[in-house]
């Protein structure tokens, strides 16, 4: 492994003008392109001390061996030659943005002869003009075979084409008046590309005007008694406006916009984009890349914009880009793409109205977009393997952990106190055996003395049972022959040893945990801690961390596994803290005991539902009559206009006015 600083440059003979870096490792392959406005400040970054650097950072430069610039006049070539370097040399260390699947275009070779309409997927090629992408190509043929009425442009294949020349008979299309049969002359190619160029406008979103046109031409005809050509004509509209229902009105302005949003997480990074023309979304796309560096959200924005626009054709760059957060060179992106465009382009944050809730139904695309894509990659047996196997082996275990079990803790200012148990067994959730636990030790928000707490009441469990049961060698279980009840002679689910303990932080909650076990006599089970800042994996008596690859399979899972248990904890913290406050706010309720602030809480589950309820419906509950439901009715009421109430995150402890 290289050491970075045998290849450092000298500080002086790095210049200080803006450029573009290139890293090389030992085979002279290119790994890593940047750009930056001070050279000299910007690479200065990369030779720090190795445990300072972000563990992808400290990865890339001790896989390079060299590094090497060149130097620009301003931040706008910098930004051309970077996207040009990537797209030359493909560099590892780059995030590169991956179609989820390859999306459909509506296409029209506007450099042929006649040009023709066709539905197709792939990479652009010059000469023809674009729309899209759709998510589905069905839609966009339906759409097409609607517009050819109004339209009637050549849709043929250059093979049906040639032929219908040959013969002089047009195809089918031609007799039924979905084209104006250019093939056998029965219009000129100027009329033709007349029509064609009214497509394209059309389908860029100038729906108004022809909409406008054709209804007045409809109205002309009628007037002048040719009602065989009014009724055409009022087909064709109708025809146009079933095209436009099918593409919903999002910005009521009438606005061009790419929307843009992401979903991230500390492996991974969803993005989705909505193009929207004329105020109508015209067309979707989706990306999943790997994150390769410690961007922030500006930073990966940056990355987007930066491949998805350079090289674009001034059609492809709308006149407003909506983003999750400013890239932090916007000015010179506008700049740059206002060259392009030759029109000003802004790129902007939403932060209301439309536009606002626009980018939010993005974002849920994003969102559920990188939850599919990771069910899938959850789901591959051989990549589940492959997990189990690259964590015995950085963990050095002596068996594969089949059995993972995962900790985390969950309060709110150290109230309600909560634990949750996952397991996974062959790398997938075994949600029958999780648990819950209510911390009963302590009154405080003292994590690594609840960890040991629930570590110690759970192992505790697992020596009871294990001395209580007998072995079952005619059922088999995923660790073996099962373990049974004598007396009953069902399984006991707490009488299996994991093969590897994950608890959610880092050395000291580890510390806790092993302590726990040792106190128990219990020796032979592995426990490690994954902290979310960086994802790195703690093991007891070990100053530091290991750094599983970012790539990794097995710091996929046990990332995973750590948010599932995270997940878990936060539920039941939900509850309970629902339950309390209820509970608490219909303590001077009179003639309400225990026994029916219980039944009152599960019949209504929340203390939001509590408060939207009537009396009626309050009175509908087993045992509270109508006096005790206008009581319990007024005492909500009182508390939530005294601003007693507020709802809360129980993530953060945010309280949150309502």
């Amino acid at each position: 492994m290289p050491d970075p600083q045998s290849y450092r440059p000298k500080a002086g003979d790095i210049p200080t003008q803006p450029g573009v870096y290139r890293f090389r490792d030992p085979k002279g392959r290119v790994i890593y392109v940047g750009k930056a406005i001070n050279l000299r400040q910007r690479l200065a970054n990369y030779f720090q001390p190795i445990p300072s650097l972000h563990p992808r950072t400290a990865t890339m430069v001790t896989t390079a061996a060299s590094v090497e610039w060149t130097v620009v006049n301003n931040d706008i070539e910098a930004l051309q030659l970077e996207y040009t370097w990537i797209k030359e040399f493909d560099p590892r260390f780059n995030v590169k943005y991956r179609d989820d699947k390859s999306y459909p275009w509506l296409a029209v070779t506007v450099s042929e002869d006649f040009p023709r309409v066709m539905v197709g997927r792939g990479a652009k090629r010059k000469g023809t003009r674009y729309f899209g992408p759709y998510g589905h190509a069905w839609a966009i043929r339906e759409t097409v075979d609607i517009l050819l009425r109004v339209f009637p442009m050549r849709s043929c294949s250059n093979g049906v084409f040639k032929r219908s020349q040959q013969i002089g008979r047009p195809c089918l299309l031609g007799y039924i008046d979905k084209c104006t049969a250019p093939c056998v002359g029965n219009i000129s190619a100027e009329e033709h590309r007349e029509i064609v160029d009214d497509f394209c406008d059309f389908m860029a979103g100038h729906t108004s005007t022809f909409t406008k046109r054709i209804e007045k031409e409809m109205y002309a005809a009628s007037e002048a008694l040719d009602f065989e050509k009014a009724a055409r004509l009022r087909d064709d509209l109708a025809a146009m406006q079933r095209a436009l229902e099918k593409q919903a009105v999002v910005l009521g302005d009438g606005a061009d916009a790419d929307v843009i949003a992401l979903a991230e997480d500390p492996l991974e990074v969803g993005v989705q984009i909505f193009y929207v023309r004329g105020g109508r979304i015209k067309g979707q796309r989706g990306w999943v890349a790997d994150r390769m560096d410690d961007a922030d959200t500006a930073g990966l924005v940056e990355h987007f914009l930066l491949q998805l626009y350079a090289g674009e054709d001034a059609e492809a760059i709308p006149r407003e880009i909506l983003v999750p957060a400013l890239p932090p060179e916007h000015e010179t992106f506008e700049e740059l793409l206002s060259d392009v465009r030759r029109a000003k382009v802004r790129i902007r944050v939403p932060q209301r109205g439309d536009k606002k809730t626009l980018q939010e139904t993005v974002e849920n695309n994003a969102k559920q977009a990188l939850a599919l894509h990771k069910t899938k990659r959850a789901s591959d047996l051989t990549t589940r393997n492959r997990a189990l196997e690259e964590i015995q082996e950085a963990l050095e275990l002596d068996e594969v952990p089949l059995r993972i079990e995962c900790y985390d803790i969950s309060h709110l200012q150290g109230t309600e106190i909560v634990a949750s148990m996952v397991v996974f067994e062959d790398g997938l959730a075994r949600k029958s055996e999780y648990r819950r636990f209510i911390i009963k030790g302590q009154d405080g928000s003292d994590d690594v003395k609840a960890m040991h707490e629930v570590i110690t009441r759970r192992f505790k469990r697992l020596l009871d049972e294990q001395s209580t049961s007998i072995v079952s060698t005619e059922v088999e279980g995923a660790n073996g022959p099962m373990l049974v009840d004598p007396e009953t002679g069902r399984p006991r689910k707490f009488a299996y040893a994991p093969g590897l303990v994950v608890v959610d932080g880092g050395a000291p909650q580890v510390a806790a945990a092993q302590r726990a076990l040792v106190e128990l006599g219990i020796n032979d089970i592995p426990v490690v801690g994954l902290a979310k800042r960086l994802e790195e994996v703690w093991v007891p008596e070990e100053e530091d961390p290991v750094i599983l690859p970012r790539s990794s399979e097995g710091l996929y899972l046990l990332q995973r596994v750590r948010d599932e248990a995270h997940r878990f904890a936060i539920t039941h913290h939900r509850g309970r803290r629902s339950k309390s406050m209820v509970e608490s706010l219909l303590d001077d309720v009179p003639g309400l005991g225990e026994v029916r602030r219980k039944t009152l809480m599960k019949h209504f589950g929340s203390l939001k539902k509590l408060r939207a309820a009537t009396v009626d419906e309050i009175a509908q509950v087993p045992g509270i009559g109508p006096a005790t439901a206008t009581s319990i009715k007024t005492a909500v009421e009182q508390t939530a206009k005294n601003g007693k109430v507020s709802a809360i995150n129980v993530t953060t402890g945010e309280i949150i006015e309502e």
